[in-house]
């Protein structure tokens, strides 16, 4: 996310947010943001929601349509904190534009989240999940997945 970031700034001209590292600043009682704190809360962030992708692949939560439900995940989750803290405001009061290019960078981490976790828990065959699928497609209370 941080290098689509990168790339989209230096062809738009946009500066860099400060939200994420005054946010970050913000929940560890810092008067104000030090260096560094930006990347500091984009990398645990990285760390800390692509483990919960991984645990959705390894279930069998794959694809483009589990990347899209991490996608939301992940905006949910700097909302949260951002407006826990009053260093953010909701999106639908951003600017469209501002709007936009957050959901896209957002998007993109999904995306690359989510390529990266499926191909790692497709190296233990299917998940959970998807064994149930196999046996009867649907959710059904009776139906566990079956024994490997």
């Amino acid at each position: 996310m941080t290098l689509s970031e990168k790339l989209e700034q230096r062809l738009t001209g946009r500066p860099n947010s400060h939200v994420p590292g005054a946010t970050m600043a913000a929940l560890l009682g810092m008067s104000r943001e030090p260096p560094g704190m930006n990347h500091l809360m984009h990398f645990g962030q990285a760390v800390l929601l692509g483990s919960l992708r991984g645990v959705m692949a390894h279930a069998g939560l794959r694809g483009p349509w589990s990347s899209a439900m991490f996608a939301v995940v992940r905006l949910t989750n700097d909302q949260t904190w951002e407006n826990a803290t009053g260093v953010g405001a909701p999106p639908w009061t951003w600017p469209r534009d501002e709007l936009v290019v957050d959901l896209v960078h957002k998007v993109v981490y999904a995306l690359a989240t989510g390529v990266v976790a499926d191909r790692l828990a497709a190296r233990e065959g299917p998940g959970p999940g998807q064994r149930h699928a196999q046996r009867l497609p649907g959710r059904h209370a009776h139906v566990g997945p079956p024994r490997r």
